[in-house]
């Protein structure tokens, strides 16, 4: 798996997403783009792949697409809907996309050529935009000495159980 970040300025989103879907179909990779503030670290996005690939791999996909089933994940929830709030966001914006399988690295050079650089770290998420999207309370918080991204790859692992 490889991350892509940079930013974007998205006016047309579904005309980007094409783009996206269409060096993936290029390279035979699943691309899939992540709103940069939602996505905690690293390790949340590669929970998203393994459990995404399991669904799939058991035949009890929410999606018929493996980059959409993977934002699935990586949201926590099995609502398609809910779930691209934390996609592509309109506009101006951080952004971190998901290559993975095929030809990888051509793939992501390929993604690198669409946005502008962007010294954030994977991990510089917004706060309380996570908080609120995840449904992280005080009380949560307060009850674990987890922070915030631990309560999130656990939201996304949950998601298996809500069958």
């Amino acid at each position: 798996m490889d991350l892509v970040t940079g930013r974007a300025s998205i006016d047309d989103l579904d005309a980007f997403v094409a783009e996206l879907q269409d060096i993936g179909a290029e390279h035979g990779a699943t691309v899939q783009g992540f709103d940069a503030r939602y996505v905690v670290d690293r390790a949340h996005l590669e929970r998203a792949v393994a459990l995404a690939d399991r669904a799939i791999d058991r035949g009890e996909a929410i999606a018929d697409d493996r980059a959409m089933e993977i934002l699935c994940y990586a949201a926590g929830t099995r609502q398609i809907e809910v779930a691209l709030e934390i996609g592509l966001p309109r506009g101006e914006g951080p952004v971190i996309v998901l290559v993975d399988g095929g030809e990888e690295r051509a793939a992501a050079r390929a993604v690198e050529s669409l946005l502008e650089p962007d010294d954030r770290p994977i991990g510089d998420y917004d706060t309380e935009r996570v908080r609120a999207f995840y449904d992280v309370g005080a009380a949560e918080l307060g009850a674990t000495d987890a922070g915030i991204p631990a309560l999130v790859r656990e939201r996304v692992a949950l998601l298996v159980v809500e069958r």
